[in-house]
């Protein structure tokens, strides 16, 4: 089979451009920049330069695919330009599945997440949830709106495509705050964790594997979460300090404490920028939230089977530990 796979270059589509590749599958990857391609020109991809904003170059590099695997993103906490989220995470979206539909390509699966839920609030929600704001930040904002604004209303007009809804992606080769946290407790200057902080922790390859089986065994209309097992931030470091005998931070910080500091950083951004980590949506966003789902429909209808934290921990560990 032929796929078309936004994104390639990123931390999840970089990932399943290989897997594809490895399969035998031709492989169409559509790259903003080039010169981060080299991985995948090697492995044997065709690269397209292209934004996904821009329809053109969409549909140019959508030519003769078989499939489409929507993955690209712009996934930042604390980014000062809100404008870019909306216009890759929601313009960039519609463009791709509005190609797909002008093209009649016969099989989508488009990469959301359960940050479309937000803050969770304890409870492990499945597929049939639906939040409906706030959002804590733009992030989740943006993913909604390309979720339920442009994905849901093309599949009810007849778009073939699957949804994946990830949980908190984390791996070698991760950029996100998850990763961030992990290697400040590497390093040993993370002196504190923000307590009450949970998350379906899902490792990369799991998700991938998601993804190709949504392509190939996914109803068609269907959302599909893969979320990998429940654990907060100091259940993580400390199955981490088991595995590399660094020892996992015993403060907390309580989520009343975030909060009122996510105010006073609104307060200060205003005026001078902040670093992401201390922007204050960043912190609200682990101000004792919970990004949780339920992957049960996806295990029975896709096989979907994450690892435990333990043996996901341990390749993601070694591979930041031989970056410090």
């Amino acid at each position: 089979m032929r796929y078309l796979v936004t994104g390639a270059t990123g931390f999840i589509g970089s990932k399943l451009a290989w897997e594809l590749l490895q399969r035998g599958h031709e492989v169409v990857a559509l790259v903003r920049d080039p010169r981060r391609s080299g991985a995948l020109r090697e492995l044997g991809a065709e690269v397209r330069q292209g934004d996904i904003t821009n329809r053109s170059a969409v549909v140019a590099a959508m030519q003769g695919v078989d499939g489409v695997f929507h993955v690209a993103a712009r996934y930042k906490i604390g980014d000062r330009d809100k404008q870019a989220l909306y216009r890759t995470n929601v313009e960039g979206t519609r463009q791709v599945l509005e190609a797909m539909a002008e093209l009649g390509i016969p099989r989508g699966v488009y990469t959301s997440s359960i940050a479309v839920f937000s803050d969770t609030k304890g409870r492990v929600p499945d597929e049939s949830y639906r939040h409906e704001g706030p959002f804590l930040n733009e992030y989740e904002r943006t993913k909604w709106m390309a979720h339920y604004e442009v994905a849901l209303p093309m599949i009810a007009r007849g778009l073939p495509l699957v949804i994946v809804m990830p949980g908190v992606v984390y791996g070698p080769g991760d950029t996100s705050l998850a990763h961030t946290l992990l290697r400040l407790y590497l390093r040993g200057v993370l002196l504190a964790v923000p307590g009450g902080v949970t998350y379906s922790w899902t490792y990369v390859d799991d998700v991938v594997e998601g993804h190709i089986s949504a392509m190939e065994r996914g109803r068609e209309g269907e959302s599909y979460i893969l979320a990998g097992p429940g654990a907060s931030l100091r259940e993580v470091l400390q199955v981490a300090s088991e595995l590399t005998g660094v020892p996992a931070p015993k403060l907390e910080v309580p989520p009343r404490l975030i909060s009122m500091a996510s105010v006073l950083a609104s307060g200060l951004e205003r005026v001078v920028p902040l670093p992401p980590l201390l922007a204050s949506e960043t912190l609200r966003t682990i101000a004792g939230t919970t990004y949780l789902g339920n992957s049960a429909k996806a295990g029975r209808e896709l096989g979907f089977s994450p690892r435990d934290l333990r043996e996901g921990l341990e390749p993601t560990l070694q591979y930041e530990k031989s970056r410090l």
